[in-house]
């Protein structure tokens, strides 16, 4: 019963964190392809200069799409018993996570526009804003997860 309660607790928290990035996307989506007349009918809006999506936010995309490889084969190196293999892609997977951080640091401190910028900019920093929040949690939990597996906390 108490595994059930953690399973569907964990279940409705990965729910609701869907439903709050979709109500970002929403806004976002909602805005980009019906312009008020507030923001100049355009989109971006009227003075917004936008951010290249080739660039830093291209990188870090890959950064974070090699992170979920490289935790994933982690994962699957605990099941197979292979100690050294899974704290290897733990040690990558936070490193990845931690350059993720700091290249979205340097896009926030070099943005073109402000969180006070209409809806775009306010809706930039919070999205990708709580996005960073989750990585850095998600961070220090693997790092606690490497840390036990270091000590032998887990097994296969």
């Amino acid at each position: 019963a108490v595994q059930q309660g953690l399973r569907m607790g964990m279940i409705l928290f990965i729910v609701s964190e869907i439903m709050f990035f979709f109500a970002f996307f929403w806004a976002f989506f909602t805005s980009s392809l019906s312009p008020v007349f507030n923001i100049g009918g355009v989109w971006p809006p009227a003075g917004i200069e936008a951010i290249s999506p080739w660039g830093l936010p291209l990188l870090n995309t890959i950064i974070l799409l090699s992170s979920g490889a490289s935790v994933t084969w982690a994962h699957h190196a605990i099941v197979g018993g292979f100690k050294k293999d899974a704290l290897l892609g733990l040690v990558i997977t936070i490193i990845f996570a931690v350059i993720f951080t700091g290249l979205q640091g340097f896009e926030y401190v070099n943005a073109p526009f402000a969180m006070s910028d209409s809806v775009y900019g306010s809706v930039f920093f919070m999205a990708t804003g709580f996005h960073g929040f989750h990585v850095i949690i998600g961070t220090i939990f693997l790092f606690g997860c490497a840390f036990r597996l270091y000590l032998d906390h887990f097994s296969r």
